[in-house]
Formats: C-alpha cells, structure tokens, sequence
C-alpha cells in the first residue's frame, strides 16, 4: 500500500483519529502496531505470500538490540568491539545477501533504510553517544516507524527517542501544517513526476531512435521526475509524521540551487550523507592506515599535497559506498557515486585557477550571473551522472551520451517534436508551469518556510491558496486504472 494511494489516506485519517483518542501512554505500542501492519500490507514480497520478510527486521533489531544492551553492560573495551563486529557483519551480510547477491525478490520493505538506522544507533551506544534502549520493542518501532520505510530519512535515536515514545496531545498547528507538506508532496509526485516521467521512459527506452537536444531533453526530464518523486515522497512522510506530533529530519534543501557538487550533496538526501560521514568517512579516515599514509607521502609529495591525497583516497571510498549502496552495480557506482568523486577532486584540485580567472575578469562570487552559471552547471552535471543512473548498463549510458552529442536538433524548439515524446501541447504546458512554480517556490522557500508565511496571511487568501493547490493536484494529477504513483521510483534503485 502506497503513501499516495487512496486507502492508505483513508487509513491514515482513522489512525489518526485513534491515535489521539487513546491515552498518551500507549501512542508508541499504537505505532508500533501501525508500523507492523504498514509493512505487512505494503512490501511486494508479503502482499505475494511472502510473509516471512518480517524475519528479516526482526532479526535485525534483534541483533542490534543484544548487541547495544551488551555493550552498554560490559566494560571490557575488547568485548563491545567484538559484539559491536558481529553486530555490523550480521546486518551488512543479511542486506548485501538480499540486496546484492542473488535474492533481490526477497528483500524486504525499506531493508537499506532501517539497517542504516539501527546501526546509527548502535554504533553512538559504541562510542557513548547514545543511550542504551533496553526495551526490544520500542527499539523495534524505531528501526520499523511506517512513515520512513520506504524511503528514509535515516534516523538518530538520539534524537528520536523522546518523540517516539512521550506522548503528544493534540495540535491543530502540527496537524495542519502536516497536512499542507503532504498536500505539496502530492503537488510534486502526481502533477510533475510523472508527466516528466512518460518523456524520459520515451527517451531513455528508446535512445537510438533520438540524436541531439531531445536526448537531453529526456535526462533533463528525468532528473525531474526523479527529485520530484523522492522529495515529494519526502514532504508526504514528514507530513504524516508531523501530524502525529513527531518531527523528521529534513532529507532535501533545493539541491538545485547549489552552486558546485559538494553543496548539492549537502542538500540532496542529507540523512544519508550525514550517516555516511558520521559512521563511514571520519572513522576511515582514523584508521591505522590513513593516519600513517599522509607521513609515508610527505617525503615525496609534501605535507599539503600528501594530506589531500589522503583526504581524496578516503573520499574515493566513500563514494564508491555510496554508488554500490544505491544498486550494486557499475551503472549505480559511476552515476552517483565515483563521478560525483571526480568532480569534487577537480573541482578542489582546479580551485586555484579557477580564482585566478574570476581575479583576471574581476567576477565577484556573488555576481548574480555568475551565480546562476554555478547553479545551471551543477545541475548539468548532476543530469549527466543520473544518465549512468538511470540507464540498464554503463554502455547504455556512453551511447545515449553519444547520440546527445552526434547533432544538434534545435528545431524541435518550433517544429511541433516536443509534443512528441508521449506528452501532447496540453500535458507539456501543465508540466512546464509546474516546474515553474515548483522552481519559484524553491527559491522562495531559501527565505523561510512557505507555510509559516501562508499562515500570516488573511484566512479567507490563506484558505483559497489551499483549495487552490489542492484542487489542481486533484484535476491535474496522473491517474488511471493501471496508475500507482506510490510506487515510488527511488525504490527501485535501493531499497
């Protein structure tokens, strides 16, 4: 059962109904039980028969859940590292086994985003960061909360633990301003996504037959539909959870508007970046081998040059994990892992004379033109990363590249071919002045939360932009007797 589907809206309005009508004290069981059943009715492989995927996070919890109990009543350094290992390799085996090798169809619900919580979680009990939950289940319902199975963000126990578990009353302010996140993460998934959707599949499915601008048309799309789809799922789960009472960490701050590739990653799926850094780069980079290797190179390269390679060597790895987290395979590890690699190191690498240039031509960093040339320069080469990404197989990929590149084609522009690409002139406009407002509501959004703003504004004007909104969701938005915009096409990159 999907976030966007009509019966998951309709048990999330009885749920929320019960879930304030009970006592305050047993809201947690509540959304433990909610949770459960959300993943019993919603993962593919449970709704075949497949039942038994609820072993799986059990078992997970059940894993970390002894080995943080453990670890917290142990004071023997060499133990807590040892159930701390064990821990790690059962989690990471049981992922990587279902995930990578062999037995996809088996995987459950959401698997890379709650083993990525609960080891978070463990490892700050590791480092006396975090505290010890000694109760299996309420450690459950935070490996397993039903609004960030299927697609994040990742969660810090540290600070989830007193929202989880304290209860919460009523509150109108919470309730509505939930209720508008999710009224414009439909916005995006159902009246963007998946109309840029129909003219990427058109393009990426059949490349050959395409040459030029309207193979760039159909990555630009794509890049589209696909932020869209992941944001808008994400405004959709952190409205649900904000009406009940329970705050999520933001996952995405209009990456677009970043102005080189470091930014935009501290922009796009922010959980997963923090988590990577937290747990993954800092502790690599504290390792035996990484702190001797910037004094085994100094002779040769010289301090400063020795520490960057160092930095660049660890930061290699890093991305690699990341590309082979989102598919396991080459196409994934290139588009958005190890060329995301490339272009940062350049980027640092080509930073001084970059400096001198804008020096020369007197360009000052906050130049509005030059401004807008970093932003439409990430965004291009984000595009061509999730080309990799988007495509069967690298040779997929540096094909389309290659027919983007073997001609021109302006004349789509006034020819009438860009209503040929599955969209009709109708359908296009609906989707350009979509992305339109989307886009000038991102820019505006750098100033301050749109809902906080709306709320200021008389009830009459604030109710009428509402109904407004919803109602072009409602007659605009992509529906249809084979439709499930729920399935939610991150998804198929990771799970």
């Amino acid at each position: 059962m999907s976030v966007t589907s009509f019966y998951f809206l309709c048990l999330f309005a009885l749920a929320l109904l019960l879930y304030y009508a009970i006592p305050k004290k047993a809201q947690w069981a509540f959304l433990l039980l909610l949770s459960i059943g959300y993943f019993m009715t919603s993962d593919p492989v449970t709704q075949s028969g497949g039942w038994y995927v609820i072993f799986y996070l059990l078992a997970a919890v059940g894993a970390v859940y002894g080995a943080a109990v453990f670890i917290g009543r142990t004071a023997e350094q060499r133990k807590k590292r040892a159930a701390l290992i064990c821990a790690v390799l059962f989690c990471l085996g049981l992922l990587c086994a279902l995930r990578f090798f062999g037995l996809p169809l088996l995987a459950p619900l959401g698997i890379s985003f709650y083993t990525l919580t609960l080891l978070g979680y463990l490892f700050d009990v590791y480092y006396e960061i975090g505290q010890v939950q000694t109760s299996y289940l309420k450690l459950l319902l935070f490996g397993a909360y039903f609004p960030t199975m299927i697609s994040g963000p990742i969660l810090k126990y540290r600070e989830m633990e007193g929202q989880l578990y304290g209860g919460h009353k009523l509150d109108y302010r919470q309730v509505t301003f939930g209720m508008q996140r999710m009224l414009w993460g439909f916005f995006k998934v159902l009246v963007i996504s998946e109309r840029a959707a129909v003219i990427a599949n058109e393009i990426f499915d059949n490349y050959d037959d395409y040459a030029g601008l309207p193979v760039w048309l159909g990555a630009v799309a794509f890049t589209a539909q696909l932020y869209t789809n992941f944001s808008g799922c994400m405004d959709i789960v952190l409205g649900i959870s904000q009406c009940f009472g329970i705050g999520l960490p933001e996952n995405f701050d209009a990456p677009f508007l970043s102005r080189n590739i470091s930014e935009y990653w501290r922009r796009w799926h922010i959980t997963l970046g923090t988590w990577l850094k937290e747990y993954l780069f800092y502790p690599l980079l504290r390792t035996r081998f990484f702190m001797q290797l910037p004094k085994t190179l100094k002779p040769r390269l010289g301090k400063k040059r020795a520490k960057q390679v160092t930095t660049f060597l660890a930061m290699f790895l890093l991305w690699f994990a990341i590309g082979y987290w989102h598919g396991g395979t080459w196409n994934f590890i290139i588009g958005s892992g190890l060329l995301h690699w490339f272009y940062i190191v350049s980027g640092e690498l080509l930073e001084p004379f970059f400096s001198r240039w804008k020096a020369a031509w007197h360009v000052p960093d906050e130049n509005r033109l030059f401004i807008f040339f970093q932003r439409l320069r990430t965004f291009a080469l984000v595009t061509l990363g999730l080309i990799f990404f988007r495509s069967p197989t690298v040779p997929d990929a540096l094909r389309m590249i290659g027919r983007g590149c073997s001609a021109l084609n302006l004349r789509i522009l006034w020819d009438g071919s860009l209503f040929s690409y599955g969209l009709n002139w109708i359908e296009f406009t609906i989707l350009a002045v979509s992305l339109l407002f989307f886009g000038w509501a991102s820019v505006r959004q750098q100033k301050g939360w749109l809902r906080e703003r709306l709320e200021k504004k008389p009830l009459i004007l604030r109710w009428a932009i509402l109904y407004a909104l919803l109602f072009y969701v409602i007659l605009l938005g992509q529906y249809g007797p084979e439709y499930s915009a729920a399935e939610f096409i991150y998804q198929n990159f990771r799970a």
